[in-house]
């Protein structure tokens, strides 16, 4: 959508006037100035200089990384912007790289009705986060734990009574609302179903080791993106605490969990019943071996903090947010082995320029202050936005909201707009109000089992008690040239996580540019009020939000 056409489609339904008085701020009214700052030229020139070759894949340690956080405070700069932690655009995040590898390529498991051999990266990925030189585990004893979760509030513990201390316990995927509505949040995944969340309760628990069972339509990734992220060095934060993590963790496919399950002598009904209430854990009748080579480097990455101080309440901040990092230089596919990243996520650090051109061009200045951060390693478990949520330069009782911009669609402009994790916050209603305008509609995320509310950086944020918005476009395409749009659909598809996530012929930027300036103008609203929005009712993190803002 080009910048005339917005702008006339908009005066023709009179969304915005040119003689309003500057003076009389009316959150019914777009900002035809701030509008008119995003474009879709100077976009594409961000997009496309990030996600290109020379930024080697954008991989936190490398120098893609260095690359990349010089880029981006030099863009803040050439915008005008204020260095947003002190003197400085960046804010050290200390973490620590580790290569794990097995000591050789293939696992053997051996159960009561004989053993099985699998591959590396074929048929299991596996790592450890223990800052140690080697890992020995001479013979674990596999547990099959259904979904490894302990819910009190879902009446749900896979854990009780059982003691892992020693043992690999083996879990699902997702969690039980996905095959029975009747239970937990029905099919919208709740953060029990993330896989982080597996390995941290198996490490609470005392496992050894814990192995995910990878299901295509439970993760909604497919084995090679499991794959692709595994097959090299791993991050982590130097905060995290070693005494709460297994010795590995791991994902098996789901093929070789069957196998497993056949040489245990186990049922294969076994991941059915699972999914019911009252499942108990059971052995699995086999053991491994694991031994790991592994070595690791300290050093440091950096989120990339702006602001633009507000007129009238500088301490309060509303906090834009885009990963910058991606999955750098890692196994060649069909012959690239650059993994660029243009969607995930140039696209949305290009929109944090933009969205920073518009309040400096806006008509009405922003009373909050308005940060804009570039955050490192989302691709590695969220850890720059964890470490900053931990370490927060604005006070989070201060934090009106997090706006998080993640992967925008190139396919073309919706007449809807989706909410990931709809029904969490009061944000919804801003996006809703300000969706009317652009003559757009809110609706839910196409695939809530996907748990995507829990999958990027806002839920750092959430987790603290700020809410927070994860957006994008929606599916009714405005476009009716249906041959056009299925060869986009068909060349677009299949690039998360692999090299051919690139930008070239192939994307419209029409629908990008709308998801931007809507991002714009909730956070222009939000910067004219005094109110702070909540966490909805029916949230599970109501509590929390009300607890940071009494502090």
């Amino acid at each position: 959508m080009n910048k005339s056409f917005f702008i006339s489609c908009a005066l023709s339904l009179g969304l915005f006037s040119c003689t309003e008085q500057a003076s009389n701020f009316n959150a019914s009214k777009l900002d035809s100035l701030a509008l008119e700052a995003i474009t879709e030229d100077s976009y594409k020139a961000h997009v496309a200089q990030l996600s290109s070759d020379d930024f080697l894949g954008r991989k936190p340690f490398t120098k893609g990384d260095t690359l990349t956080v010089n880029y981006i405070q030099e863009q803040f700069k050439t915008l005008g912007l204020e260095p947003g932690n002190g003197d400085s655009y960046f804010q050290e995040v200390p973490m620590v790289e580790i290569t794990s590898k097995p000591v050789v390529q293939n696992l053997t498991f051996t159960g009561k009705n004989g053993s099985i051999s699998v591959k590396n990266l074929d048929d299991f990925v596996i790592g450890t986060r223990k800052l140690k030189e080697s890992t020995t585990v001479e013979n674990t004893k596999l547990v099959f734990a259904g979904f490894g979760i302990v819910a009190p509030e879902y009446n749900w513990n896979d854990y009780e009574g059982l003691d892992v201390k020693g043992k690999t316990v083996v879990v699902m995927v997702s969690d039980p609302g996905r095959y029975d509505k009747n239970l937990f949040k029905a099919d919208t995944m709740t953060y029990y179903g993330r896989w982080r969340y597996k390995f941290e309760e198996a490490g609470r628990q005392g496992a050894t080791g814990v192995l995910l069972i990878h299901e295509k339509g439970a993760a909604s990734y497919g084995w090679d993106v499991v794959r692709s992220g595994w097959s090299g060095p791993q991050l982590d934060l130097t905060t995290n605490n070693p005494d709460e993590m297994p010795e590995f963790e791991g994902w098996i496919s789901s093929e070789t969990a069957q196998k497993l399950f056949k040489i245990g002598g186990l049922n294969a009904d076994v991941l059915e019943e699972s999914k019911k209430t009252g499942f108990k854990a059971i052995p699995m009748n086999v053991s491994t071996k694991v031994e790991l080579k592994n070595s690791f480097r300290h050093s440091k990455s950096n989120n990339v903090v702006a602001k633009i101080s507000g007129s009238k309440r500088p301490d309060e901040t509303i906090i834009y947010t885009a990963h910058w990092d991606h999955l750098g230089i890692g196994e060649a596919v069909n012959g690239d082995s650059i993994y660029n990243g243009a969607i995930d996520n140039a696209a949305g650090v290009a929109a944090l320029f933009e969205i920073a051109k518009a309040f400096k061009a806006a008509k009405h200045q922003p009373e909050r202050s308005i940060i804009f951060i570039a955050l490192t390693a989302e691709e590695e478990g969220l850890l720059g936005s964890s470490y900053y949520a931990n370490n927060p330069i604005y006070p989070l009782n201060k934090t009106v909201a997090n706006l998080n911009m993640d992967a925008f669609s190139p396919l073309g402009a919706t007449k809807d707009v989706s909410i990931v994790g709809i029904g969490q916050t009061e944000i919804e209603d801003y996006v809703e109000r300000s969706a009317a305008k652009f003559g757009r509609i809110v609706v839910g995320e196409k695939n809530p089992t996907s748990g995507g509310f829990y999958r990027s950086d806002h839920f750092n944020f959430v987790k603290k008690g700020v809410p927070g918005l994860f957006m994008g476009s929606g599916s009714e395409l405005i476009s009716t040239d249906t041959i056009a749009i299925e060869k986009r659909k068909v060349s677009l598809a299949n690039r998360y996580h692999k090299p051919q996530d690139e930008l070239d012929e192939h994307w419209d930027f029409s629908g990008i540019l709308a998801d931007i300036r809507l991002f714009f103008d909730i956070g222009h609203i939000m910067s004219q009020e005094k109110t702070f929005p909540q966490f909805k009712t029916k949230s599970e993190f109501r509590e929390l939000g009300e607890k940071r803002l009494s502090k």
